[in-house]
């Protein structure tokens, strides 16, 4: 009896407990233990009893998991089994004796307890399992691909399920104090200690700092801290965490607010060696300046995708869905039809060789320079006011007075394009480009604010100066305003991209204004299809408009008379059996009318006096480029 009384006296509280996997409900090893002692069994049967549990564990050890401790409370409770047994089969031994084999026994658990310790270190640290024996194990970790396809149970869909994802831009201070779902990818992660790492996660150009501390109240765990410090730059990861107020503001992030993490889990892993980390990308002048590490347009061109993840880029193609729709916005208002035309034709649409050619089943055929043609014809198909969003496309192999080195040029854009008919004078045109872009540059202020702001933080630039009544004036003005400035032109050429700098720099000196309109151009520098003028056919019914100084709106009254445009198709050399549909659509009856096309790119790149055309182009095609 003494020595079952000595036996419980030194027994000490569990405290682990099992997982068992396929639905096996966990319980404590000492519940078992406690029960076949309650049993009255003998120091034998005892004996027996746990030898039986342990070769149950053994048989589970592909399910169950177990911290050392439990296994060394086991080894030890037999240990002591053993000890008791030889103390009735000797009850002659001496004292002394005994207590040198408890100490013994006592001694030799601790070793394996010690042994069993650093294999489970061991196996974590070079695998840096994802299944944790720790009781946070839950927590964190890769989420599985069956996870993903399927509903199927785990612990990223048990941690996520019924939660709403809420987006990065949206973590406001009013939010502190709540728990929340973010998804976002991992730009950088700083690992301050084995209990300590910072996280910073961007979603579309926003980002937030979220830290993992390792304590009870936080529920993480050492290995989760080394579990994301292993996760590569670029991974998606799902963080579900508390959002606090942080001491001092975050320089790097977009959000006053942080994330105190509970669970993360890696949805995709990024490659570990990335050919442009998109820090680089983002790098300002200032920064390039300062010494800090950029990337070339070359490579970030080369490496798209990641590219496109900077919160300027992000910004800049928001910034040209916000001009869309606003373009689309103001002409539907004023009843203006979509029509969506083709983009492969029998001839050129334009005239002149900057098309590209191709074989259409046996027959010559070439990619439009315009929906022009089609435009026009949909206006004699009784339409009467119509716009085309869609690619157009420029075979210009070399670079022109339109588009000058500085910028660079595209052999495919986005075209814009407006046609309608004329009541009285084509004038009319010019009022409408007056108020849609009015319009467009007013909503652009208002609902992209963020979005300038975030291309000025790697770009900076001056707000656009327009008038709420656009500038006009006429071509001869323009000349007349240069000879004034010592600045010879031809009054019957066309002006070159000098010209039109330094009559942007006068108009915004003497009107104070970066957008008006220049009319009445010489017939010689226009299409075949612009009407001239009537009162002097040295110059026509057309006019172009400009934006910081440079041509993005070339409009006119096109030529409705059938005679006269057969005339004038000739006199530019087109061969009219090329354009024998567009021809025929005048002998049934045409309305007097006119139009005009911008390229979306380059709206948005002087809007936001960008220096380079395909930092506009989301996957840009110049002479040069054709892929990615």
């Amino acid at each position: 009896m003494a020595t079952e009384s000595s036996t419980s006296t030194t027994t000490s509280p569990l405290k682990t407990r099992f997982s068992v996997k396929n639905g096996v409900r966990k319980h404590m090893l000492e519940e078992e233990i406690t029960k076949c002692k309650q049993n009255g069994q003998s120091v034998l049967e005892y004996y027996g009893r746990l030898t039986k549990l342990w070769e149950e564990v053994q048989s589970l050890k592909t399910s169950v998991s177990c911290t050392c401790s439990a296994a060394a409370f086991m080894e030890k409770e037999r240990e002591d089994a053993r000890v008791h047994s030889r103390e009735i089969a000797s009850p002659s031994k001496e004292s002394g004796e005994k207590m040198r084999s408890k100490k013994a026994a006592k001694k030799e658990a601790a070793k394996l307890c010690r042994k069993q310790e650093q294999e489970t270190l061991n196996r974590k640290t070079a695998s840096l399992s994802l299944e944790d024996e720790s009781y946070y194990s839950e927590n964190y970790g890769d989420v599985t691909f069956t996870e993903l396809n399927s509903t199927a149970a785990g612990k990223w869909r048990e941690a996520t399920e019924g939660k709403k994802m809420t987006e990065v831009r949206d973590l406001v201070e009013e939010m502190v104090g709540t728990e929340v779902l973010i998804r976002g990818r991992l730009e950088t992660y700083r690992h301050k200690s084995s209990k300590l790492g910072f996280m910073m996660l961007r979603q579309n150009g926003f980002k937030v700092q979220c830290v993992a501390t390792q304590s009870e109240e936080t529920k993480v765990s050492v290995n989760m801290i080394k579990f994301l410090k292993q996760l590569s730059s670029e991974s998606f990861v799902d963080v579900i965490g508390v959002v606090v107020l942080p001491k001092e503001p975050v320089k790097a992030s977009t959000q006053k607010v942080e994330i105190q993490v509970r669970k993360a889990y890696c949805l995709n892993n990024g490659f570990p060696q990335l050919p442009l980390l998109v820090e680089n990308a983002a790098r300002s002048e200032a920064d390039l300046k300062a010494g800090k590490a950029g990337a070339d347009q070359y490579t970030r061109l080369n490496n798209r995708v990641i590219d496109l993840r900077t919160p300027a880029n992000q910004a800049i193609f928001r910034i040209e869905g916000h001009v869309f729709f606003a373009f689309i916005e103001f002409l539907i208002s004023k009843r203006f039809v979509p029509i969506f035309t083709p983009k492969l034709i029998a001839g050129s649409s334009e005239g002149g060789s900057a098309v590209f050619k191709l074989d259409y089943f046996g027959q010559p055929a070439c990619l439009a320079q315009s929906p022009q043609l089609h435009k026009q014809m949909a206006i004699c198909g009784d339409f009467g006011r119509v716009f085309v969003v869609g690619s157009v496309f420029r075979a210009e192999d070399s670079f022109t007075h339109r588009h000058p080195m500085k910028h660079g040029h595209l052999c495919e854009f986005v075209g814009l394009d407006v046609e309608m008919e004329i009541q009285m004078h084509y004038s009319e045109i010019m009022d409408l480009v007056d108020e849609l872009f009015v319009f467009i540059f007013t909503k652009l202020n208002e609902r992209g604010n963020e979005e300038l702001e975030a291309v000025r933080e790697q770009y900076p630039f001056e707000p656009l100066k327009f008038l709420p009544k656009t500038l006009r004036l006429t071509f001869a003005e323009g000349i007349q305003m240069l000879k004034d400035a010592g600045v010879e032109v031809d009054p019957l050429g066309d002006l070159n991209t000098e010209t039109e700098r330094k009559l942007g720099q006068l108009v915004l000196e003497k009107y104070n204004t970066e957008f008006y309109m220049l009319h009445r151009f010489p017939a010689a520098v226009r299409p075949f299809y612009t009407m001239p003028c009537g009162d002097d056919p040295r110059y026509s019914n057309s006019f172009d408009v400009f934006l910081r100084g440079e041509e993005i709106i070339s409009g006119a009254q096109r030529i409705h008379i059938l005679e006269f445009l057969e005339e004038r198709a000739g006199e530019c050399g087109i061969d009219l059996k090329t354009l024998e549909t567009y021809i025929d659509a005048f002998r049934y009856g045409a309305p007097p009318h006119g139009g005009f096309g911008v390229g979306l790119e380059r709206v948005v790149m002087l809007f936001c006096a960008l220096n380079n055309i395909r930092k506009t182009s989301l996957f840009p095609r110049d002479p040069q480029r054709l892929a990615p």
